[in-house]
Parts: C-alpha cells; sequence; structure tokens
C-alpha cells in the first residue's frame, strides 16, 4: 500500500502511476515527471530510479529551487554506501518519522536557523503529531545531526543554504544507570542455576562477561572456545526496518559485525561458566542459545525472557543492558585493571568505561573512607 506524501496512486485503468520533482521553472513553480507500472512496487522502484538519477545530476542538484525533500532523497543515496545497513535504516525511519513531515516540502533556501531551532523544540515538547509524546533529547540529537549532514551536503553541491548550525546543540540528562546490587545479583543467579537452560545460561554468560544482548543473540558455539576458556566476540544481532522496496515486514533481523572495531575482542570466561557451557555445547554452528544451526532467538525475545527471570526473582525491575552495568561494578569493586575492564567491554578508551559503566556501590564507598587514617 502506498504510503502518504509518496505521491504513488491507483489509476481507474488499474495501472498505478507515480510523480516526481523534474525542475522548478523562473516562477518557483513545480514541473513534474510521471511513471506507470502495472503495480505498486514497480513504480516505486521507478521513483527511486528517477530520483536518484535526478540526484546525479549536477543541474538538479545545484538548482536553488529545490526541496529539502530532494536534498534528503539524494543524501540517502549517496550515504548508502558509506555506512551500515542499520544505520542507513535509522537514518531513513528518523527522516521520513520526523524530519519530512515538517521541513521536507520547504526549498532547501528558505530553511532558516530559527525554522530548524523551533522544530528541534516542538520534538522535544510534543513528539509524533499522532500520540503527542516527547522524543528523548538522544533521539532529538540524533535528528539534529542529520540535519546537519544534510546541510553540509547542500553546501557542497553549492544550493543556496541559509542556516548556521554549528552552535546548535541538544541539552542531554543524565540517565540513570541501571545496576544490581550484590544481594539482587544473588537473587537473579539463584533463578538462574534453578534449572538451568540455554536461556538462563546466556543471561548468566552476559552477567559474567558484560557484552550487549545482540553479541549474545549472535553467539554460535564455535565462539566459545572450551580449551582456552575464551569467548571471540565478532558479531551482533539486530532487528532493523526494511528499507528494500516490497518488503513483506516493516523490519528484519540482521546479523552484522559489531558496532565498532573496538568491540572485536576475545574475553577470559571463569571456570564455572565453562564447566556449566559443558552440559550444553553442541555443534559449531549451532546458535547458544538455541542448539540449533537455523534457529536464532532474537534481542527484543531474550529482553522479555530476561525481564520474567527479574520478575522471578523479586528485585526491582531492570532491563538487559543493566548486566553489563552490573558486570563493570563487579570488576571494578574487586579490583579489576581498568584498561583489561575496557577492553573486555569492547571500550575504545578507558574514560567510556569510567563515565558510562562503573558505578560504585555506596558499601564500596563505607570500606573505602575507613582506610582514610585519623590525622590528629
Amino acid at each position: 500500500m502506498p504510503l502518504k506524501g509518496e505521491n504513488i496512486y491507483k489509476r481507474k485503468d488499474g495501472r498505478w502511476e507515480g510523480r516526481y520533482i523534474r525542475f522548478y521553472d523562473e516562477n518557483e513553480k513545480a514541473k513534474y515527471g510521471y511513471v506507470y507500472a502495472k503495480t505498486y512496487v514497480e513504480v516505486k522502484q521507478k521513483l527511486l530510479e528517477k530520483k536518484a538519477a535526478a540526484s546525479r545530476q549536477p543541474d538538479n542538484i545545484s538548482g536553488q529551487r529545490i526541496s529539502y525533500n530532494e536534498v534528503l532523497d539524494a543524501w540517502l543515496q549517496s550515504s548508502r554506501m558509506n555506512i551500515k545497513e542499520s544505520t542507513y535504516a535509522r537514518y531513513v525511519h528518523l527522516i521520513n518519522t520526523h524530519i519530512r513531515p515538517h521541513l521536507g516540502n520547504y526549498q532547501i533556501s528558505k530553511i532558516s536557523t530559527q525554522r530548524i531551532e523551533r522544530f528541534l523544540e516542538q520534538q522535544l515538547e510534543r513528539g509524533r503529531l499522532d500520540n503527542g509524546r516527547p522524543l528523548s533529547p538522544k533521539t532529538v540529537t540524533d535528528i539534529l545531526t542529520i540535519v546537519k549532514s544534510t546541510m553540509e551536503y547542500a553546501k557542497y553541491h553549492n544550493l543556496n543554504v541559509i542556516c548556521n548550525l554549528k552552535k546548535l546543540t541538544i541539552k542531554k540528562r543524565e540517565k540513570e544507570m541501571r545496576v544490581l546490587c550484590q544481594s539482587e545479583q544473588n537473587a537473579l543467579i539463584q533463578v538462574l542455576m534453578h534449572e538451568m537452560d540455554l536461556y538462563k545460561f546466556g543471561v548468566l554468560l552476559a552477567l559474567y562477561t558484560g557484552i550487549r544482548i545482540g553479541e549474545l543473540c549472535a553467539l554460535q558455539w564455535e565462539d566459545l572456545n572450551m580449551k582456552t576458556a575464551t569467548l571471540k566476540i565478532r558479531k551482533t544481532m539486530q532487528r532493523i526496518q526494511d528499507t528494500s522496496v516490497g518488503a513483506a515486514s516493516k523490519t528484519k533481523v540482521i546479523i552484522t559485525e559489531p558496532k565498532s572495531q573496538c568491540s572485536f575482542r576475545e574475553i577470559p570466561l571463569p571456570g564455572f561458566i565453562t564447566d556449566i557451557a559443558k552440559e550444553f555445547i553442541d555443534h559449531p554452528k549451532a546458535f547458544i542459545l538455541t542448539g540449533d544451526k537455523k534457529k536464532y532467538v532474537e534481542p527484543r525475545t531474550m529482553q522479555n525472557r530476561f525481564k520474567g527471570y527479574v520478575c522471578e526473582s523479586g528485585i526491582r525491575q531492570a532491563n538487559f543492558h543493566a548486566l553489563r552495568h552490573t558486570f563493570a561494578t563487579r570488576c571494578v569493586e574487586v579490583g579489576f585493571e581498568l584498561k583489561s575492564l575496557s577492553e573486555v567491554l569492547g571500550h575504545a578508551n578507558v574514560n567510556i568505561t569510567l563515565n558510562r559503566y562503573v558505578h560504585s556501590s555506596f558499601d564500596l564507598k563505607h570500606t573505602n573512607m575507613n582506610k582514610l587514617a585519623f590525622l590528629a
């Protein structure tokens, strides 16, 4: 089915018709081109080809009457070959959901700094028009990043960009990180050890390695070396928006390389983890969470499983990522060397580990305070 704003229609003769802007005349009036096909999918593909071809034409991309929608299309087309599929899907979602409805129809030369500031303020205050909820500062920051990049792209192609966004930033609120205290961790472990299965083993593995949920879901038994007691992280799993033409579903699950080069890592395993793993180890190509070569558990399913274990253990609500924070905090409490911890977590530098993932407990603070000698 066509989406709102696509300019794709079904004709009375049964064919599908798509409309696109070819150019603007001297009176700034849009002149349209048309494509036709027997199906909606074919028309959409033809429109994409026409827009891509137009974006490669110097006269079209350099024209001063071009709309911001056209800049967004050209920028997406240009960026696609240089970014990960998941990043591209994220860009498409933010552009189509938030940016196009508010800024897309304006001429690029008419979008002022003040207009963008008002747009961002609206997103922070009310968010989507369909539910009225405000967007998080993180999401609005991502939107601003796209707007800045597309404006720079427009400048590169000699468009008349009048806005200046260099000093425009979004103030972020510090988010409280959930860390399980030692008693909560013990309660959760008790649930995991009772009638242990592959799901519970996966949670225990994350608790004692700090791996991300997507990394856990993508693990296969060949990634766990029993001889050296190490775990190799070399891929991750995530569900992203399916941007392909004629996609049967809005989203899809992909397994790709980790989020950054630093995320490729080898993690030493505690002895008791390998002892438990021996009870479940299967074919090298089988996924650890299923014991099957073809079937996998996706992150949102694993998240729901984890919430069930949290509820069963009687501890305060926590999401799966709390295991990563808990692991880092326990490591610091027992005197883990910070450089090694940073590498185990897959961080680019120690500062990220300290600022984001290390949370000192009150008991540890109390112990350290008692170490101070009284000065008479």
